[in-house]
């Protein structure tokens, strides 16, 4: 489809049918310039289109599930895309990715301090910059989890700020597809059929890395960066948006913010914030955003608004073939994959814990490592699934065992994700390859990017929205072995009960 529509004037994002005309107030990026940038919006002066050619949006993923969660969102709106483990090169990008719309670079900010964070992020943020998409999304987790010593927000958004200039970063954590909320600026999110806030979910308040103990985003924000957030609040996003954008001009104006948080509730005022996320992005040479998955949902809403996405069909009703055995890898620690694993054990599932303090000595690791991978071919032999866990819920006692394994190494807890990930994904490639698996799902936030850089891929496209947060996608690799391979990446909280067996069959979460 054609996407010449990108050079539309912001005014033209009014979804509200009132008799504005069409049009909505912008507060517009740099302090103290909001007036003059109003004006433009109203005269449709040049400096509110974008050229035809230029993508929608680029995005950076804080870990790998959250990466393939924006992927999701963009292939339920019916966008090209494809999410890469390093920045794309040109050559790659004009010779077998010349179509897409959307370009994202899965990460593992999300696990490091601050001085890697500043090794990592600047380099990919200044390559995506290049890239010219209209919006570049640093995506987080959409319940937020971060702190000052690891995944740090704060230090991306003054990266990002650093790259792209200093108008105002939009952040928007909120998003009703997967049970997050924000509401006057406190966080909330599902589990186990209940809504929570933040510093009172069963999981996020006791994480092992990143424990939420306030659910004010502005607080925990400020906990990490002297950059001012401003809150535009439930009732802000509320009615016509010609007022709505009045009163987000005024925010800008009045507060001078260097950070603007969107509240979300439901639908209509993700659709608003949006709106005015897509607005501002046409005032800028390139908008740096912040948020969830909810980013891409908000501005899918727009575009369909617009007329630059068509109608996609009812996307649960896609499913995917049976494989005849699935690898699970799971470095996850929380109750939900608790649950999942208990499920797929009880469904037939060959389940083999990962003895992960034993495969970091450096005495007894080849040994155990042999070990471990004898008996899984012996159990892919039989015929079966296999699941190799390394913790089953917070309380297991393997993650104490492994942090004193760590500790006696001289690594610090921070470095849990890297050390596991890069044991559990040397595991796994190896298996896929020798026993020529066709499917795997990799479970836990912080683990996944690391699993997934060892399997030797390097990008991915998704295929099918099986369950909300974690689609089945597929891998383009340089070996054979490996092109092809369809990977589901699970978040702790994400997926009912049975989600690995409805994985093996195909099945989506919407599937009796």
């Amino acid at each position: 489809m054609d996407r010449a529509g990108l050079t539309h004037k912001p005014n033209d994002c009014d979804t509200s049918g009132s008799d504005s005309g069409g049009k909505m107030p912008l507060s517009i990026g740099t302090k103290g310039d909001t007036g003059q940038r109003q004006k433009e919006a109203s005269s449709g002066s040049s400096g509110d289109r974008l050229p035809a050619s230029q993508r929608l949006l680029s995005y950076y993923g804080d870990d790998f599930t959250g990466s393939t969660d924006v992927l999701e969102a963009l292939f339920r709106a019916g966008l090209r895309a494809a999410l890469f483990l390093e920045p794309p090169s040109e050559q790659l990008l004009a010779s077998k990715f010349a179509d897409l719309e959307a370009i994202g670079v899965a990460g593992i900010g999300r696990s490091l301090t601050p001085d890697e964070a500043e090794r990592e992020l600047r380099p990919v943020l200044e390559q995506l910059r290049k890239i010219g998409a209209a919006i570049t999304h640093y995506k987080i987790c959409s319940t937020f989890d971060s702190s000052a010593e690891v995944g740090s927000i704060g230090k991306a958004a003054e990266i990002g700020r650093s790259v792209f200039g200093s108008g105002y970063i939009p952040i928007l954590a909120g998003v009703p597809y997967l049970g997050r909320y924000t509401l006057f600026g406190n966080h909330f999110a599902a589990a186990g059929g209940e809504t929570y806030r933040l510093d009172r979910h069963p999981t996020m308040s006791r994480h092992p890395i990143t424990p939420m103990a306030e659910a004010d985003l502005r607080q925990h924000l400020a906990q990490q960066t002297d950059l001012k957030t401003a809150l535009m609040d439930i009732l802000a996003l509320e009615g016509d948006m010609f007022e709505v954008g009045e009163r987000l001009a005024k925010l800008v104006e009045r507060e001078q913010p260097d950070l603007v948080l969107f509240d979300v509730l439901d639908e209509a005022r993700l659709a608003a914030a949006g709106q005015l996320i897509w607005a501002e992005a046409q005032q800028r040479d390139g908008l740096f955003a912040i948020g969830s998955s909810g980013v891409e949902y908000a501005l899918g809403a727009c575009w369909r608004k617009l007329g630059l996405l068509q109608e996609q069909p009812e996307i649960s009703a896609a499913s995917a073939a049976e494989v005849e055995r699935l690898l699970v890898v799971s470095g996850s620690c929380s109750p939900v994959t608790e649950q999942q694993i208990k499920a797929a054990l009880a469904a037939g599932f060959a389940g083999i814990r990962v003895p992960a303090e034993e495969l970091l000595d450096g005495k007894k690791g080849a040994a155990a490592r042999q070990r471990l991978l004898k008996e899984a071919r012996e159990k892919l032999a039989d015929g079966r699934s296999l699941l190799l866990y390394s913790a089953e819920g917070v309380d297991d006692p393997g993650i104490p065992r492994f942090r004193e394994t760590l500790a006696a190494q001289g690594y610090g807890p921070e470095q849990s994700s890297r050390l596991l990930g890069a044991l559990l994904g040397a595991l796994a490639r190896e298996l896929i390859i020798d026993e020529q698996l066709t499917r795997i799902v990799i479970a836990g936030g912080d683990t996944s990017g690391y699993v997934t850089r060892g399997l030797g891929i390097y990008a991915l496209e998704c295929v099918a929205a099986l369950t909300p947060g974690a689609p089945l996608c597929r891998a383009f690799s340089e070996e054979s072995a490996l092109d092809g391979l369809e990977l589901v990446l699970k978040g702790g909280q994400i997926g009912e009960r049975d989600f690995f067996t409805r994985m093996k069959q195909g099945r989506t979460a919407y599937d009796e």
